[in-house]
């Protein structure tokens, strides 16, 4: 099938959703690629050194997504707007027990301009995985749509235009909500 069909993606993931093991065996290279990519671009905001290697995070969001039967999946859309909410967890759990393994760990300050938050990627700063999640649970209880627009900016790696698609709005909505999410959590993260 050709990754390019949306149509047979679409068929293939209603498929293992309803626990059609051979279509999850036939989904699985064509959104692994995606899904490698996309962890990579998480990844390469991480510390160095980091231990979770992106391939590792692209296959085990990938079995959060598909591992489990009765998912109704209405297309690829829904799919990486779930995939990145798939890998924040996965990160946010690795960056846990990291913590944990060194009693405590410690959160460093997020510089949003390095997370590609519009797509930059200057500087060599690093992600603190945990104080972003914090600050998108606290975002959340303000504004459900933003953080959740910011959670597939910088997990999931979407354009603003899947990200209106997924979230139901406007490209526009999507950039005005991304402008002042971004001004919250550099006030939150004391980056302003």
């Amino acid at each position: 099938m050709d990754p390019g069909d949306a149509t047979g993606i679409t068929k293939l993931l209603q498929d293992a959703g309803k626990g059609d093991e051979a279509a999850r065996d036939e989904l699985a290279p064509l959104v692994l690629a995606e899904l490698r990519q996309i962890a990579e671009r998480a990844m390469a905001k991480e510390r160095r050194g980091h231990t979770l290697q992106p391939t590792v995070l692209a296959d085990e969001a990938f079995m959060r997504l598909v591992g489990s039967a009765n998912i109704d999946w209405e297309g690829r859309s829904q799919f990486y707007g779930y995939a990145a909410r798939a890998i924040r967890q996965i990160l946010v759990d690795h960056a846990r027990q990291r913590n944990a393994a060194k009693r405590g760990g410690g959160h460093g300050r997020v510089d949003i301009e390095t997370m590609g938050a519009l797509g930059e990627s200057e500087g060599e700063q690093h992600l603190d995985v945990l104080t972003l999640h914090e600050a998108l649970q606290e975002l959340e209880k303000l504004d459900a749509r933003q953080s959740r627009i910011m959670e597939l900016k910088f997990f999931g790696q979407r354009s603003i235009e899947e990200i209106a698609q997924f979230v139901g709005v406007s490209p526009r909505t999507v950039n005005n909500d991304v402008k002042m999410a971004l001004a919250w959590l550099r006030m939150r993260l004391g980056t302003a």
